[in-house]
């Protein structure tokens, strides 16, 4: 690669806060025309390096040039050869696209009434030209990111930093930010993205993989991938003992790794590991092994020293759930409306004991608002739901009582403290005394929140956040847990911690609903309901859903390409209706 080809050149950084080291002596090069991806745990530095790269912050030590600019001694032109796209919506969520679009352009000193093709080729790039006088606030995920994106390209920079911006988006949308990237890339710029996503990440041409403020790899992702040929097996059918299995899995000592994948299981061995452990397990749970193609994932878990574990201390000390039905949860015909917007239509399911069901669907597809009905937070329209047996019209203080519930959005309170958050919880749920203190402290041990219990849950790290939540959560030992996008955000690791407890609780009995962008955490679940257009389309296992979408040209589909598939063909059918062909 030629010198002048270089965009980005990030030389002995160093960046700290108070005692935190964030940035440690980081060096790395981005070139132009070339998709960059930053990529580590929560923590790692990703935010603190592309905040840098913006002119946004100053490093302590070293230096960095972006297109040829100094980021400290030449500010101001950084600002115009960049474009940023922030972790959160930076955004007027009172103004309509379009003005938000106009108030972009003139920061960026441009003349509006001159700029009039330019945003005429975002709009149509973005595909958000049906929607240019809706509120910015009730875009959808996906399109608030694609805003957010024709914004940052609002001046043509020459560099382009985008901070996780596929965060709670669906794989539909996802598909679309990866087409306009690519695009961009083609056209020569350099583009930066940012991720706590593996799988995004290994669609990059190169990787920076930071770890505690330091670089622990820079190259492309097949390069770290590659060294995992020969330690990736996956035991097959191993069917309704799956989370049994991979918890036993991931006890092994020669196991860095393991997730579930529909009806298998999914193992990596550690570094000179010989396969006879996972072989004996396999044998004896009457279960086939084979070895797979390595994932960027895998090598990333294992470049970090592997998974946390497969035993759930806080499902450890779960009694046994004991209902008098085995149905947890169930709806008929639920509805609901808000004037003439349909958020829900007609949807109707069962939920069994113990079972880990699936929400899905593209964003703005009804699952939140779904969500909140079958918790009690929201009246349907129509219809009827039911948490343990309780008739949520009628009964919905005792159903709450018997279920935890963690928002899609972090909505614990930022005016108290992690404990004292903690002991509000626990008194809403009717602890008290003794077993107010056992508890907390048990939640205090699980999540590993010693270290935070005065700070303002504002201050901490996200993957942090959401322990906290899920602490709240699950103080009271509900028999039935709601959570919406739970790891949203939130890094491979403490993703991965997160389901050690949800496999656990759901072997003690407790029944749970999750709603995740993650397709790869779609496959932990015992069934899926696919929610598009407020209405259900598809209701059946992992791995029977990944069947349906079986092609030609996708002879292998993963669960993304399922969900991709579904959604399409029911957008066909719609449009098939409005034709008058069906």
């Amino acid at each position: 690669m030629l010198a002048n080809n270089t965009a980005v050149v990030i030389e002995g950084v160093n960046k700290h806060f108070a005692n935190t080291k964030a940035l440690r002596n980081l060096s790395a090069t981005i070139q132009y025309g070339q998709l960059t991806g930053i990529a580590g745990p929560d923590g790692a530095g990703k935010t603190t390096l592309m905040r840098i790269l913006t002119g946004l912050l100053e490093p302590n030590a070293g230096h960095a040039t972006v297109a040829g600019f100094d980021v400290v001694n030449n500010n101001e032109a950084i600002h115009v050869v960049t474009g940023y796209m922030p972790q959160r919506f930076g955004l007027y969520e009172d103004l309509t696209v379009m003005e938000n679009m106009r108030l972009y352009a003139r920061l960026r000193g441009m003349n509006v009434a001159e700029h009039t093709e330019l945003f005429a080729e975002l709009l149509e790039f973005t595909r958000l030209g049906p929607f240019t006088e809706r509120l910015a606030g009730k875009l959808s995920g996906g399109m608030k990111q694609k805003l957010g994106l024709a914004c940052a390209l609002m001046a043509r920079p020459k560099v382009l930093l985008l901070d996780e911006p596929a965060v709670g988006v669906d794989p539909v949308s996802r598909q679309d930010l990866w087409r306009m990237v690519q695009a961009l890339t083609d056209e020569g710029m350099a583009v930066v993205w940012s991720t706590a996503y593996l799988d995004e990440a290994e669609r990059c041409d190169t990787v920076l993989l930071l770890n505690e403020g330091q670089l622990v790899f820079q190259g492309p992702p097949e390069e770290l991938t590659n060294r995992l040929v020969g330690r990736s097996f996956r035991l097959e059918n191993v069917g309704a003992e799956r989370r049994a299995v991979l918890a036993e899995v991931l006890n092994l000592p020669s196991v860095s790794d393991g997730v579930i994948q529909g009806a298998a299981v999914r193992a990596v061995l550690r570094k000179d590991a010989q396969v006879n452990e996972l072989q004996q397990l396999a044998n004896r749970v009457q279960a086939t092994i084979q070895e797979v193609p390595p994932r960027f994932e895998d090598a990333f878990i294992d470049l970090l020293g592997g998974g946390p574990g497969g035993t759930s201390a806080l499902a450890e000390r779960l009694p046994k759930v004991e209902l008098a039905s085995n149905i947890a949860v169930s709806c008929k015909h639920l509805t609901k409306r808000f004037g003439d917007f349909t958020a829900t239509n007609n949807v109707s399911f069962e939920v069994q004991k113990g079972e880990i069901f699936g929400l899905l669907g593209p964003n703005g597809a009804g699952k939140s608002t779904t969500f909140k009905m079958l918790c009690g937070l929201m009246k349907p329209t129509a219809g009827e739901a039911h948490v343990v047996g309780l008739d949520l019209r009628k009964a919905t203080g005792a159903a709450k009582g018997q279920l935890g519930y963690m928002a899609q959005k972090f909505s614990l309170y930022g005016l108290l403290s992690v404990k004292q958050n903690l002991e509000f919880s626990a008194g809403v749920y009717g602890l008290s005394g003794a077993k107010q203190r056992q508890r907390i402290a048990e939640m205090i041990k699980g999540f590993a929140l010693e270290p935070w219990l005065n700070s303002s849950p504002d201050s901490l790290p996200l993957g942090f956040k959401q322990r906290l939540a899920l602490a709240c959560a699950v103080m009271h030992q509900p028999p039935v847990l709601f959570l919406d996008e739970p790891t949203s955000g939130v890094d491979p690791i403490t993703r991965r911690e997160f389901w050690t407890h949800i496999n656990g609780l759901a072997r003690k009995g407790v029944t749970i609903m999750v709603t995740t962008h993650f397709m790869d955490e779609a496959e932990y679940c015992d069934r899926v309901a696919l929610l598009h257009r407020s209405e259900l389309i598809a209701l059946d296992t992992p791995d029977a859903l990944k069947r349906s979408a079986i092609t030609e040209q996708c002879p292998d589909p993963t669960m993304e390409d399922a969900f991709i598939y579904l959604v399409e063909a029911a957008d066909l059918a719609d449009d098939l209706k409005k034709q008058g062909g069906v």
